[in-house]
């Protein structure tokens, strides 16, 4: 059933980006340096798969879920949206480590409670 591998992708990808707008993670925060890093990320990997294709590391394997459109040689359509979530998913989760390391570091610095026995 061809395109299902993409399906699965976008479907991930959805799914990062209401987690993302939920807790106000990364896009909603900061759109522009979100854009940014996912861009420059989806680019950098982009240019590690066509060194990759071009040294004959990467090679593209046969799959009746894949769309069938190829960007170049050894280079589908879903690779691209693959890299994409990839850049995406690493912004996203840098983001919640952030605020969980923020959380810890205001509960160390806040003043003990003293616990009164009733």
């Amino acid at each position: 059933m061809p395109g299902i591998y993409l399906g699965a992708i976008l479907f991930s990808l959805i799914g990062m980006m209401l987690i993302d707008g939920k807790y106000s993670l990364a896009l909603r925060v900061a759109p522009l340096r979100t854009t940014m890093a996912v861009l420059g990320g989806t680019v950098f990997f982009l240019a590690w798969d066509l060194v990759g294709i071009a040294t004959g590391v990467f090679v593209k394997g046969e799959s009746p879920l894949f769309v069938g459109v190829m960007l170049a040689p050894h280079l589908p359509l879903e690779e691209l949206f693959f890299l994409l979530f990839l850049s995406y998913l690493a912004v996203v989760m840098f983001a919640v480590f952030e605020r969980r390391a923020a959380a810890r570091a205001r509960r160390t610095d806040a003043p003990a409670v003293e616990r009164r026995s009733a």
